[in-house]
């Protein structure tokens, strides 16, 4: 299942294969066939930099830095262990705020369900309006 966010992804890595060229043919059908789509491919590139020289810098931003070595073994290795600790520490916290929103959400789901018992312990006022009168059994023929 391919969401649509996904499929922009994919069409924005083939675009930027191609480059800049690839962009620029895409924002001129975009004003073309519909000139919004266009006005957004363009606010688009000149918000990523895909205008200028440097338009592949993006690509290489989107690899995992882990995968970039300096060629420094020693430091490489504790780049790789602080950002798993990180990665670790993210996931904790991560977690912790799952837990207290779920017990927050607990708390307050137990507090509606104790007011709304309250309210049915409660007994109705009752009035002697609703009091049956005098009458026999059919409540219609008056008493004689």
């Amino acid at each position: 299942m391919n969401s649509p966010a996904h499929l922009l992804e994919q069409a924005r890595d083939k675009l930027d294969e191609h480059g800049t060229k690839a962009w620029i043919a895409t924002m001129i059908l975009g004003f073309i066939f519909l000139w919004p789509v266009g006005l957004v491919i363009l606010f688009y590139m000149i918000g990523t930099n895909r205008m200028g020289k440097n338009c592949n810098r993006s690509k290489w931003q989107r690899h995992s830095r882990r995968s970039f070595s300096t060629g420094n073994t020693a430091f490489d290795a504790y780049r790789d262990e602080t950002i798993k600790r990180l990665e670790d520490e993210q996931s904790a916290f991560q977690n912790f705020l799952g837990n207290l929103r779920a017990s927050k959400d607990r708390a307050e789901f137990d507090q509606f369900v104790r007011e709304q018992n309250a309210k049915d312990v409660t007994p109705e006022p009752t009035t002697t309006e609703n009091k049956p009168s005098d009458y026999s059994v059919n409540p219609t023929q008056a008493p004689a």
